[in-house]
């Protein structure tokens, strides 16, 4: 049976890891436009990591009443500091808690990787160290709201007003604060184009946060894991052994993190 958490907003089911001592632990955000939360980015991605020895968790984040506003953070908030206050239960290290996700999902964990320490975002009295993530993983992120936008994630947030949604932009969030950052993309996604992740990348060098990107050449928005429990043939999502490597490479990083 799995274990469902409730949060403010949101709900935090946990997929166990093996047996292990000061094991790290992966909040995983699943992407939807701020709309919905895909179930292809959510339970198979938890498992693949807890294979690899990673405490997996994940968030499922209310997408409702728009314009979101800071809801979605305080949820992702909220689901690290509540991983952190148990982590004795699980074997986790407090140390090591990553929060990742994808498209949205990836902006809304870039999002808290970036502003953890900001009261301004948060609600009076809330504990800013306790929600800190000590990692980020945006796999293909919504990231900016500029020329490269995917603009219905910021209309989500925000509302209509290009203005209001810069404020949720990344790559002006990010700073030497940042934990560090996994990133990976395709450069032929037609929906949340790789410039996203190549101004992230940009603003993360320039913060001197460290960061580790892969490139693929060629794959549709949405893949996930691109194998075949996540594939999607209908919206071109196939299995691609090559892109899958993703996975593996992140918690090969995610175990070598300090």
């Amino acid at each position: 049976m799995l274990e469902t958490i409730g949060l403010p907003h949101g709900r935090l089911t946990h997929y166990g890891a093996a047996r292990g001592l000061a094991k790290p632990a992966l909040v995983i955000c699943p992407g939807g436009g701020y709309e919905f939360c895909s179930i292809r980015e959510g339970a198979p991605v938890a498992r693949a990591f807890a294979k690899d020895g990673i405490e997996s968790f994940v968030l499922e984040y209310d997408c409702s009443p728009a314009p979101l506003g800071t809801m979605p953070v305080h949820t992702a908030a909220a689901a690290v500091a509540w991983v952190r206050t148990h982590a004795a239960d699980f074997d986790i290290d407090p140390g090591r808690i990553t929060i990742g996700g994808f498209s949205a999902g990836g902006h809304l964990a870039g999002t808290l990787a970036a502003v953890w320490n900001r009261p301004d975002w948060f609600e009076p009295g809330v504990d800013l160290q306790a929600h800190r993530p000590n990692a980020a993983v945006l796999c293909y992120p919504v990231v900016t709201a500029g020329e490269y936008a995917h603009r219905g994630s910021f209309v989500q947030l925000a509302g209509p007003d290009t203005d209001k949604q810069q404020a949720f932009s990344l790559e002006h969030l990010v700073n030497s604060d940042t934990p560090p950052v996994f990133l990976w993309h395709t450069l032929d996604d037609g929906e949340v184009p790789v410039e996203n992740t190549l101004l992230l990348e940009q603003a993360l060098r320039r913060a001197g946060v460290p960061h580790e990107v892969h490139l693929f050449p060629h794959g549709v928005h949405g893949l996930s894991l691109a194998d075949f429990e996540t594939y999607e043939p209908t919206r071109g999502r196939l299995p691609d052994r090559h892109i899958n490597r993703w996975q593996a490479l992140c918690a090969e990083w995610l175990h070598g993190l300090a």
